[in-house]
């Protein structure tokens, strides 16, 4: 029998974000990261610091996909309530894990800094969850089950990841071709485009105008597959697309995922 393949989904968590005072950039990074390991992120959701919406948002993904990544909210303020939120998902209790307090103790008397009790917060981890490793400021993120907690901030979070991928079961890796036309206009290639999906079903197309100034603007075609063997055919057929329609066709570098 052939093994589904593995999905993800992503939880941002934090009131920064629905307010537009913070701007996320860690979907685009752990999307990135997962991409040439052959899991796709599927869907993403933006929820409040407030329990329940978190505890609900958990269970939806982790009910859905393989794997769930959520972000923020495991700090050493009042609103992080991330930890408490995941025990709550998963019905289990929360309390300090001996490693992390000894860990950040040690930490904060080396930068002669005082382990206060709201520092002592980011050592709550639910209680059976398995750390995962932060090597840029020391408190950890965790691993429920199929669902991993991450740092919000984004140099941390992506750095947890490194921890996080040996742990991941992985895919087909994705093949991605992009070709871009200055100039094109997304009306201009729409219909043989739409034919050209039809044609190849094994292959994801987009189509990702960009306007910047008058002169600078044009469509990207973007093209994804598990058929590496395909690419040539992908890139000839999308050239001639774009060629048709007077504008010359430009292949731009990208890498696998």
């Amino acid at each position: 029998m052939t093994e589904t393949p593995p999905t993800a989904a992503v939880l941002l968590i934090g009131d920064e974000l629905l307010s537009g005072r913070t701007r996320d950039i860690n979907l685009q990074q752990i999307a990135k990261y997962l991409g040439p390991l052959g899991i796709p992120v599927v869907e993403s959701r933006t929820v409040s610091d407030v329990q329940a919406s978190i505890v609900k948002a958990v269970n939806d993904l982790r009910a859905e996909y393989t794997y769930v990544f959520t972000t923020g909210g495991i700090g050493p303020t009042h609103d992080d309530i991330t930890a408490d939120a995941i025990a709550a998902a998963f019905g289990v209790g929360i309390g300090e894990h001996p490693e992390v307090i000894a860990m950040l103790a040690e930490r904060y008397a080396e930068m002669k800094t005082e382990f206060t009790p709201a520092r002592r917060r980011m050592a709550r981890v639910p209680h059976g969850a398995s750390l995962v490793a932060n090597p840029v400021s020391g408190a950890p993120g965790f691993q429920m089950e199929n669902v991993f907690t991450l740092a919000g901030v984004p140099q941390v979070a992506r750095a947890m990841l490194e921890d996080i991928g040996p742990r991941l079961r992985t895919g087909a890796i994705v093949h991605k071709v992009t070709i871009r036309g200055v100039g094109l206009r997304e009306g201009d290639i729409a219909e043989p485009l739409g034919a050209l999906a039809v044609e190849m079903p094994n292959v994801s197309f987009g189509s990702y105008p960009w306007f910047r100034s008058v002169g600078d603007n044009g469509v990207h075609l973007v093209a994804s597959t598990i058929h590496p063997d395909l690419i040539d055919t992908i890139v000839e057929r999308l050239e001639a697309i774009i060629a048709a329609t007077g504008v010359t066709p430009e292949r731009l570098t990208e890498e696998a995922g």
